[in-house]
């Protein structure tokens, strides 16, 4: 069977490209197809598999200025020649899904968010534009929505990565959409036995806006507030953050891998104030034997559950996350850390893999009678 994955860029490892790890390995002789590649920046697993690029990786300065370049996305998908394909998985959150296949090609599209920025986040999005800009941007954005909508009739097969993503399938594409939510490496912050707890909180992730890195860092650092928070992450609001953050907080920027799993195995539990389309993280504490208290919206709902891992607040007021930590620290005592570490095994890879697989087959009947 000839396989063909198409990803919409290749230019670093993060919750996408790890989704593609594991269609690597599960289709160690597929080809990759993606509209700008950076080798040195991806996993030897995907170097493995032969890459071929659009002409989008062929203009000037494309690894940097890829985003400018979206517009001619679409045309770029419709150049791939995919016809001597039996199975095509794109994924998606940038354009991936558009190629054009042959009439008996299996296509599934692995969907980890349809494009924000023309969807919902779009005026969030054009927002941050001067106003030539902002007016030269809204009919090629328009154009992309329009692109994005009518593209998602190719597939023969949605699959979004939560119920939350499946939800914005629905309002954005007009289709239903299977939920496989992404594997996770859960064996990765596995512990052979639990040792006693700190008494820090941890915030861990990228520091960009759309995680509310600030939410927490406000919330700890209120005068007379005697809990400690500990920030691991680098990113544009590492600045900011530095600004507000009271002597209870401590930024410890980016570290190495053996450092965050000390950090993740011995805090009191993990602070997740952002929304997140699945969100990988939460996974990885509950691996860890740590608790959750999240913003109770996204991809979390789909990992946490309520009084069993974690505690939701519903609310993004520093109010509210110091209500919801202070329920948990009512209940810390019934969240079991062997518990919530086999509660995150419903996410490991050997899941996923077998889910995609039935699905994959089910297609196949349907189309081919085989």
């Amino acid at each position: 069977m000839k396989v063909a994955l198409v990803h919409f860029w290749l230019l670093g490892m993060r919750g996408g490209e790890q989704v593609l790890e594991t269609f690597c390995r599960m289709y160690p002789q597929a080809d990759i197809f993606t509209h700008v590649y950076a080798p040195s920046q991806v996993s030897e697993t995907i170097r493995r598999h032969k890459v071929s690029t659009t002409f989008i990786s062929r203009l000037p300065k494309a690894q940097k200025w890829y985003q400018s370049y979206l517009p001619l996305m679409p045309m770029a998908l419709d150049q791939l020649d995919l016809s001597e394909y039996d199975l095509v998985i794109s994924s998606e959150s940038g354009p991936a899904k558009g190629v054009v296949t042959a009439p008996d090609t299996v296509h599934i599209c692995y969907c980890h968010t349809p494009m924000r920025y023309v969807w919902d986040m779009y005026h969030v999005y054009t927002g941050t534009m001067g106003k030539l800009k902002r007016i030269a941007a809204a009919p090629i954005l328009h154009y992309l929505r329009l692109w994005d909508r009518v593209s998602a009739c190719d597939p023969d097969v949605v699959i979004a990565n939560s119920n939350f993503i499946a939800q914005r399938v629905k309002k954005c594409w007009g289709r239903d959409a299977l939920v496989v939510n992404p594997p996770v490496n859960v064996e990765r912050f596995a512990q052979s036995e639990f040792a006693p707890r700190n008494t820090f909180y941890l915030f861990f992730g990228e520091l960009v806006e759309y995680k509310r890195a600030d939410l927490a860092v406000k919330a700890f650092s209120q005068p007379g507030q005697p809990r400690e928070l500990v920030v691991i992450g680098q990113g544009p609001q590492m600045n900011y953050l530095k600004k507000i953050a009271g002597p209870q907080v401590k930024l410890m920027g980016r570290l190495p891998y053996s450092e965050v799993k000390k950090y993740l195995t011995s805090c009191r539990a993990l602070i997740f104030p952002g929304v997140e389309d699945f969100g990988i993280i939460p996974v990885e504490a509950l691996s860890s034997g740590t608790p959750v208290i999240a913003y109770g919206r996204g991809g979390v709902l789909d990992t946490v559950k309520e009084g069993q891992s974690g505690i939701f607040f519903h609310k993004q007021t520093e109010e509210d996350l110091l209500e919801a930590v202070a329920r948990f620290e009512e209940q810390e005592n019934n969240f079991n850390p062997a518990g919530l570490a086999l509660e995150a095994k419903r996410f490991s890879e050997e899941r996923f893999v077998n889910e995609m697989q039935a699905i994959i087959s089910q297609a196949f009947r349907e189309k081919r009678g085989k």
